[in-house]
This record gives C-alpha cells, sequence and structure tokens, in this order.
C-alpha cells in the first residue's frame, strides 16, 4: 500500500478540560457568541470543541438535567457561563447563535423557536423523529430570514477528508459512480437495558428517549443518517425509492431495531446499499462509504479517505482532527464574514431520505419518495 498522508489544518490541542477564559480572552470582542441548548452528550462534546475555537465563545446553556451539567463539568470548564434551565433565556439573550442539541423528537419545535428569536443556527442531526416533523424544519427553514446561517450537524459535509474525496469524483478522474454501499456497525445494545412501559408524560419522554422510535426517530433516522447524507451529497440527489429490511435480534426494552439493511434507487440507475447495526461488541466499529466508480473506488469516513487507483495502489489521507470542528469552523467563519448559508432544506432532505428506508422496512416492500412524502 502507498500511504500518503497530509495535514490540510493545524490540529487543535486542548486538555482535558480547558477554561473558557483562555479560549476566549483576545479574540472575545471579534468572536461569535454562542448559547447552548442541551448539555447532554453532543451539546457537551460541542461545548469543550468551543472552547478551542478563537471564531466563537460559549457565554450561555440551558439544560434541565443536572446530571448532564455535571457530566459537561467533566469535559470541558463552565466557568463564566450562564446557565439556566429555560431554553428562553437563551434565545431572548443577546448571543449571536445557538448550537440546538436536544433530542430528537424536540428538534422541529426547538428549530422553529430559534428561527423566531433570529438566531444563526447549528442543529444537530436529524430534523425529525417522523416525517411530519422532518416536513415542518424545510418548510421553516425555506421560509427563514435569508441573513441568518442555519447549518445540520451533518459533519461529512465539512470535513476536509470528504471534501477532498468529493474534489475527485466530480472531477470525472475516476469516471461516473456506478454503486454506492455503506456500513454503520456499532455497539450500543446488549439486550439487557431496563424494559420500561411506553412513557406517558414528558419528564417520562425526555428520560427515555433514547429507547423509543417516537422521540429517537429508529437507528436509521438518527444514527445512520450520516451515511445516508453522504449518500445524497455524492449522487447529487435524494433516491427516488427504496426497499429494506430488519429487525431485534436482542434489543429488549423500547421499540427500536438492532439492525437493518436498505437499498436505495437514485436517479441515473444508481444503487445506494445502507448496512447498519447496534450489535457489535464495545470494541468493533465500522463506519464508512464506498463509491465504487468506473476507474477506481473512493471510502470516505471520519477519520479518513481512501483512493483505490490499482491492485496494492492506494493514496489516503487522514484527518487531523475530529471533524465536527471543520463543520464548526465553517459555521461561525460565514457568521464572521457575513456570508449566509441556509443547508435546512437539505438537512430536513437527508432526514426523509432515512424515514423513506424506515417505511421500506417497517412496510416489508418497495416505497417510492413520491409515496413517503404524500404519507
Amino acid at each position: 500500500m502507498k500511504a500518503k498522508r497530509l495535514t490540510r489544518r493545524g490540529l487543535i490541542r486542548s486538555a482535558a478540560i480547558v477554561p473558557f477564559s483562555a479560549a476566549a480572552g483576545s479574540a472575545a470582542n471579534s468572536a461569535v457568541t454562542v448559547g447552548i441548548i442541551g448539555l447532554g452528550g453532543r451539546g457537551s462534546s460541542h461545548a469543550r470543541h468551543l472552547s478551542g475555537l478563537p471564531q466563537a465563545r460559549l457565554v450561555s446553556a440551558a439544560e434541565i438535567s443536572d446530571a448532564s451539567v455535571e457530566r459537561a463539568r467533566e469535559k470541558v470548564s463552565l466557568d463564566g457561563v450562564k446557565l439556566t434551565r429555560d431554553m428562553r433565556e437563551v434565545l431572548e439573550s443577546d448571543v449571536d447563535a445557538v448550537i440546538i442539541a436536544t433530542p430528537v423528537y424536540l428538534h422541529p419545535d426547538h428549530f422553529e423557536a430559534a428561527i423566531r428569536a433570529g438566531k444563526h443556527i447549528y442543529i444537530e442531526k436529524p430534523a425529525a423523529a417522523d416525517i411530519a416533523g422532518a416536513k415542518k424544519v424545510m418548510r421553516l427553514a425555506d421560509a427563514a430570514p435569508r441573513h441568518l446561517n442555519i447549518t445540520f450537524g451533518y459533519q461529512q459535509r465539512h470535513g476536509d477528508v470528504y471534501h477532498a474525496a468529493k474534489k475527485l469524483v466530480d472531477s470525472g478522474e475516476v469516471g461516473r459512480i456506478n454503486l454506492v454501499h455503506s456500513h454503520f456497525l456499532k455497539s450500543g445494545m446488549t439486550g439487557s437495558e431496563p424494559v420500561l412501559p411506553p412513557p406517558d408524560n414528558e419528564r417520562e419522554r425526555l428520560s427515555q428517549w433514547k429507547l423509543w422510535r417516537a422521540t429517537y426517530g429508529e437507528i436509521i433516522t438518527e444514527t445512520f443518517c450520516h451515511n445516508i447524507d453522504a449518500m445524497n451529497w455524492f449522487v447529487g440527489a435524494h433516491p427516488v425509492k427504496a426497499i429494506g429490511t430488519g429487525g431485534r435480534s436482542v434489543m429488549k426494552a423500547g421499540d427500536l431495531l438492532d439492525h437493518l439493511n436498505v437499498t436505495y434507487d437514485y436517479p441515473g440507475n444508481v444503487q445506494g446499499n445502507l448496512v447498519g447495526s447496534y450489535l457489535s461488541p464495545s470494541f468493533y466499529r465500522e463506519v464508512y462509504e464506498r463509491y465504487f466508480c468506473q476507474d477506481g473506488v473512493v471510502e470516505t469516513a471520519r477519520g479518513y479517505w481512501k483512493h483505490y487507483r490499482g491492485r496494492n495502489d492506494i493514496v489516503e489521507e487522514r484527518s487531523p482532527h475530529d471533524i465536527t470542528i471543520d463543520a464548526l469552523e465553517e459555521f461561525f467563519g460565514r457568521i464572521l464574514e457575513d456570508k449566509p448559508d441556509n443547508t435546512g432544506v437539505r438537512g430536513a432532505e437527508s432526514t426523509l431520505t432515512a424515514l423513506l428506508g424506515q417505511m421500506a422496512i417497517d412496510r416489508r416492500t418497495e416505497v417510492t419518495w413520491d409515496e413517503m412524502m404524500a404519507s
């Protein structure tokens, strides 16, 4: 194997816990002020990323769970950050931008509230847990004021390694894409989780949201949507139909699947196959997309991209850091440079592509895009 390792940006290094004052100091006057809504897993990770970005300064955060706040403090210092249990206090403040990292089923309403507040928005994927919610986000994004920056947390769209791979594909050097194959295999479900009845109040929905389709959006919608968004991007369209299957091999709690296989038919006689599961051992994780082109194979992943040029001839480039940093840097850069971009419709479309696959699995038959949109 011929390995070629490149660096596009300097690696951002930070200690396990970085005080915001250190990152914000000299850049305070030019940095984007940010409020985070939701300090769970993704929200606290964003808070840590922000501590290393001179373009942004976290000034407030809304979180109703004291336990989540304490876990966030283990990742990053929250000294100087105004904490509240009410997201309206963040939205009504003078922050420039908000990061929405709340449970999936709340995304449409929280997205609407942020638009009404006139904030630049970075919202975690997916757009919604169901078709109606995704359509609502699409309408809201389409009607949003054009000066607002709206970015969905599909980080592949912003990763340097993905852009390098896309540039190669678009150049025509490897010919047209004939087939796409993607894997998202991870651990996460053991079958030993407590079996609880469906939630019947908001407190229970919030505490159990990762167990139920109505609040989580199924595993293809909440998690495997990353691969789906990348497939849509590289092919240049959403699929026209899908067929799929899935099941529950070990899962007993909730009503989510723990594995699935979906084939999407794209325009131009291109098929994209997605294999996903939560059943891997804790030590095993395999997440990538492969584009089988006429004159080569291109493989993309969060940490690298590869160009298979011939037998034993592979060019590889590694990402120097988590590509979420690329996404956040681009988002804040657009705000500071006054170059607004709104990816809300596109983000909702990728969510709907995942929901198309979910519908095909449920019906155990082929479902078209038009059928889904009319449902």
